[in-house]
């Protein structure tokens, strides 16, 4: 990196004001990064100029992320706006409310359903992560945080296989990819958060959240300390790791109480 431009960060999935992605641009960009941010529909530009108004210098796209033309042009406004990608937060992706495959479904609706959240969650991922470890690997520096989830990885609640494994591929994609980038000076690290209460939350996520040990769910803000920590130029040995965030909810044996 020149000593004439500040760090950027680039944040997928971004565009609700009460998400894990806008929280996490934010607190970025207050430590003084400049930022980049994503999502599928218009109301980025929204967030965007949230972001200015608070002194921030950002930039907005609206991309298809499951599609290459789309991750190029967030890649592209990165490079045009602000010189470059040195931060990345992958955490576009989302769960779906259907049950169909739960009850044994079969079919091209079951097959739709799998394929979609796959690409929604993981296919993202490891399309962005590819795109920017290249010129990482050539400037010698480089943070990637993915955002999965303790669904998967940790515990499971009925109804989603699809994203169940998504998340799950997402924690071997980020070991995966540290190991590889590991000695150019790029880490590559994931957050897990348990019950966080976004604008998607339901009512029955919210009852969840409130059975857990701290007693609540958790916040967007809360979620993305922990994305700004591994972010930094101080969690430089710290890679391939996955810290959940859940309110002590996955290691509480006694339930119910």
């Amino acid at each position: 990196m020149t000593a004439q431009r500040n760090r950027v960060a680039v944040v997928t999935g971004a565009g609700s004001d009460q998400g894990i992605g806008f929280a996490a641009a934010r607190l970025l960009g207050a430590g003084g990064n400049d930022v980049v941010i994503t999502s599928t529909t218009d109301r980025i530009f929204t967030r965007v100029e949230e972001l200015r108004a608070a002194g921030i210098r950002a930039e907005g796209v609206v991309a298809d992320l499951t599609d290459q033309a789309g991750v190029d042009a967030v890649l592209a406004c990165a490079t045009d706006s602000f010189g470059g990608v040195d931060i990345l937060v992958n955490n576009a992706g989302m769960t779906a409310v259907s049950d169909s495959y739960a009850s044994g479904g079969t079919g091209s609706g079951f097959l739709d359903h799998w394929h979609a959240s796959l690409d929604r969650n993981l296919t993202t991922t490891f399309l962005m992560t590819r795109a920017v470890t290249g010129p990482m690997q050539a400037a010698g520096y480089g943070r990637i945080v993915n955002v999965s989830s303790v669904s998967g990885p940790v515990a499971a609640y009925g109804g989603d296989v699809a994203y169940h494994a998504a998340k799950a591929g997402i924690v071997g994609l980020t070991r995966a990819t540290a190991i590889d980038t590991a000695a150019a000076g790029i880490t590559v690290n994931a957050v897990a958060p348990g019950w966080i209460d976004t604008a998607s939350a339901s009512p029955h996520e919210r009852v969840m959240g409130a059975a857990t040990p701290v007693g609540r769910s958790g916040t967007g803000d809360e979620v993305a300390h922990v994305i700004a920590l591994l972010a930094g130029e101080g969690a430089s040995y710290i890679t391939g790791q996955v810290i959940t965030v859940d309110g002590g909810n996955s290691i509480a044996e006694e339930r119910g109480r």
